[in-house]
């Protein structure tokens, strides 16, 4: 492909990104084919001679699209959001074609030098505490990495590092490994699965911090655990609060949380992977009140804030890869085309969906809604058994009309119904909620004959 091809191509590509986007609700939501499909459609090796783009193009259709779970589609309303849009598409197609590989400052400044200046306009949207701001006096600023899940183990690692450096600096003679292997640390027992695994990573017992009646991490409990481990002679160091779990989307108590981990040497991380974009919005900017205990804060821009996979904010300089891809581009474009208030619609119109959502479950005397609804995800189910509710979903995700997926809260099994897609309106919520009702029904009607 020369250049010439590439004009017409990439403008043909352009199109085929406009049409799907634009029709995508037109197709399933999610896919009706069985684990292995793929590999009968392709070729078993790489073909030895080129191929045309014609064949590509039509194959995309053949055998990728049958395979895809439509994320952007108004009637995905899984896990939690992944952030698109147009400016944020077309800054791809742009750090594509600069192909840098910004490790340094010297292999390209420009990469460099915006990615340090979009974290600070982030952090300026959020209102943070200017020892996060690297445009300072302060040592503050941060990194972009790839999900939250790196941004927590790198946290983990810092914390790990400091505490070793800590501990020796009283008694130079303690090793290392002796050191660690009484290092412990702490997180909710609502936690993402990925807390757990960075302390896997980082070779440091971790343990789960019981929540309350609305599932959020509170004072007592982390203080009555941490002074348990410390009279067994371990070494507290870590403690990942969550604002906006991954099963109710509950935020733990910073303002508790954050004196007892300044007060006992403990490293405070804030993982605000989906909520974090909402704080752009002066209205949810209190989730957020003490931020400044805390030794590093993530959350993720692809998840909320219509920049496109990958984009998560570390306030902390540290990272695993080497080579760093021009990521900055995505955020430069978004927030100059949306603007500060631009994103804040975006976020306060899903949350209006999100409420609209709820308002129709609790019409509904069938139905319970089982967490405060704060932000854009729904935690509701049948009453009746767990065993109900399952069926309820192994239904409407036959369906495939509409895609959810659940979690377990006090034992539990519940639906979650999250505002996911850019493009989702009013009346795709009316519609989801009509199929619902009308499985519900169909359900029902089995379980009485």
């Amino acid at each position: 492909m020369d250049a010439a091809e590439f004009r017409r191509r990439g403008k043909e590509m352009v199109d085929y990104v406009a049409d799907y986007l634009e029709n995508i609700e037109k197709r399933p939501v999610y896919p009706d084919l069985e684990p292995g499909y793929l590999r009968s459609l392709i070729p078993n090796e790489a073909p030895l001679e080129p191929e045309s783009y014609e064949d590509i193009i039509k194959d995309v259709e053949r055998v990728i699209m049958p395979g895809v779970t439509h994320w952007h589609s108004p009637y995905f309303f899984a896990y939690f959001p992944a952030a698109s849009s147009y400016p944020a598409m077309v800054a791809d197609m742009l750090c594509g074609a600069i192909g840098c590989i910004g490790f340094s400052w010297a292999a390209s400044p420009a990469c460099t030098e915006l990615e340090t200046v979009m974290l600070d306009w982030l952090g300026k949207m959020l209102q943070l505490p200017e020892c996060f701001i690297a445009g300072t006096h302060g040592r503050g600023g941060g990194v972009i990495q790839g999900t939250a899940s790196e941004a927590t183990l790198m946290s983990l690692l810092a914390a790990r590092c400091k505490a070793v450096r800590r501990v020796q600096a009283i008694n130079a003679k303690k090793s290392e490994s002796e050191i660690l292997s009484k290092l412990v640390a702490y997180t909710s027992d609502q936690a993402h699965s990925s807390v757990e695994r960075a302390a896997l990573i980082g070779a440091v017992m971790m343990r789960k911090v019981p929540t309350d009646n609305h599932y959020a991490v509170r004072k007592e409990m982390l203080k009555k655990m941490v002074e348990e481990d410390k009279a067994a002679g371990l070494i507290p160091f870590y403690f990942c609060a969550t604002l906006g779990t991954t099963p109710s989307c509950a935020f733990d108590h910073l303002t508790e949380l954050g004196p007892l981990c300044n007060e006992e040497n403990m490293w405070m991380h804030i993982d605000a992977a989906y909520a974090g974009s909402a704080f752009v919005c002066p209205e949810f900017r209190p989730l957020l009140n003490g931020v400044e205990f805390a030794d590093s804060f993530n959350f993720n821009p692809h998840k909320w804030l219509l920049v496109n996979f990958d984009s998560a904010i570390v306030k902390q300089h540290w990272q695993i890869p080497l080579g760093r891809r021009f990521r900055s581009l995505k955020m430069w474009f978004v927030f100059r085309m949306y603007g500060l208030k631009g994103l804040q619609a975006h976020i306060r119109k899903q949350v209006a969906l999100a409420k609209e959502f709820e308002s129709l479950v609790r019409a509904d005397k069938r139905f319970e809604i089982c967490a405060e609804v704060v932000l854009g995800l729904v935690c509701f189910r049948l009453k009746g058994s767990n065993e109900l509710n399952q069926e309820l979903l192994k239904r409407i995700t036959k369906s495939r009309e509409i895609h959810l997926v659940p979690c377990q809260l006090s034992g539990r099994f519940v639906l979650r119904f999250a505002i996911c897609a850019r493009s989702t309106e009013s009346h795709h919520i009316q519609q989801a909620w009509q199929h619902i009702t009308q499985l519900t029904f169909e359900l029902l009607q089995e379980a009485s004959h």
